[in-house]
């Protein structure tokens, strides 16, 4: 417990291994990776938490490569602080300083505000600050549309594709957990062109969780009555998350995936009447296809001066801002 005295930081941090002090943590957290649910699953998984709090103020932390990063994984979209008063947040950065020489946070929004307020958080607080792009999210803003509205304005090759295609496969949506049909997505997935899943179980966990919720959003497609293509979403406050998406190899010429987005778009826009289709992180050209907006996700790394142990990386890092064309801000 840290119980500073001046006027910025009339505040008592504390510190949590847990993370079942988010449960009266009060109002909901705004998306799939924010809720309690969500960091209980990481911490079955074997990330242990460690959590900052300062009033209304949290941070979900881990301690991982010699220093305190965010309480994520790789299926996560963002990671963000819940609370965005700067004097608490600027309480919680200074008593990180006796936790660890550096911080890294990512991939963290600013849309709302978050990558801003967490840096100038920590460069109250004393740290040596470096922001750099690290990522991208594509994200398509309904704006009131119809789904025949928004796919009228798809690339020409796409609206082609759909006429021609659609009609080869059969498409269902599941909105609950079906053991057959996630059977069905973890084989198509180990035929297709994606890497290995990180942690099928925890992807498991998370969709019967979902599912449970009714958030879930789980399409087949079917060619002859063989699953061809698989994708894995989530709706919840006005949002559809497009966390995995798959097709056979065998099946590329079916164009089966094409079918079973804009399915899965028009059930979202029309049924759900979601406000903004979000695409997850990563850069692939086929996702501009479909979405229209690509949003900024931000790295901070925070050094202390203080320590010694900080110091090979601020001299690094002052070299490289001096190097032309440096992106650290």
């Amino acid at each position: 417990m840290v119980t500073p005295r001046d006027n910025s930081t009339l505040v008592a941090v504390s510190y949590h291994d847990t993370v079942n002090v988010l449960q009266a943590a009060g109002a909901p957290w705004e998306g799939p990776f924010d809720r309690a649910e969500w960091f209980e699953l990481l911490a079955d998984a074997g990330l242990p938490p460690l959590v900052a709090r300062c009033g209304d103020a949290t941070l979900m932390l881990t301690r991982a490569n010699g220093r305190i990063e965010p309480m994520r994984n790789w299926y996560a979209f963002t990671w963000r602080a819940r609370g965005d008063n700067p004097v608490l947040l600027a309480a919680v950065a200074r008593s990180l300083r006796a936790h660890s020489h550096r911080v890294t946070l990512w991939p963290v929004p600013d849309e709302d505000g978050s990558a801003t307020r967490l840096a100038a958080a920590f460069r109250t607080a004393g740290w040596h600050v470096a922001v750099d792009r690290c990522d991208h999210n594509h994200v398509m803003p309904v704006n009131g549309r119809s789904f025949s509205e928004y796919w009228a304005g798809r690339p020409g090759q796409m609206r082609t594709t759909l006429k021609r295609k659609a009609k080869k496969v059969a498409v269902e949506i599941h909105d609950r957990f079906d053991a057959v049909a996630w059977s069905e997505y973890e084989a198509i997935y180990a035929e297709s062109w994606k890497p290995g899943e990180g942690d099928p179980d925890l992807l498991r966990a998370f969709a019967q969780a979902e599912g449970a919720a009714g958030r879930l959003r789980l399409g087949i497609a079917r060619a002859e009555d063989q699953a061809v293509a698989a994708q894995f979403w989530t709706v919840e406050n006005g949002t559809a998350y497009i966390h995995k998406l798959a097709h056979r190899e065998s099946a590329k010429p079916l164009s089966a995936g094409t079918t079973l987005t804009a399915a899965l778009f028009e059930r979202v826009i029309d049924v759900d009447k979601v406000e903004l289709v979000d695409f997850g992180t990563g850069d692939d050209p086929y996702k501009r296809d479909w979405m229209e907006v690509d949003r900024p996700r931000f790295r901070i790394d925070c050094l202390d001066p203080r320590q010694a142990a900080a110091w090979p990386a601020l001299a690094k890092r002052a070299l490289r801002v001096l190097a032309p064309g440096a992106s650290a801000r």
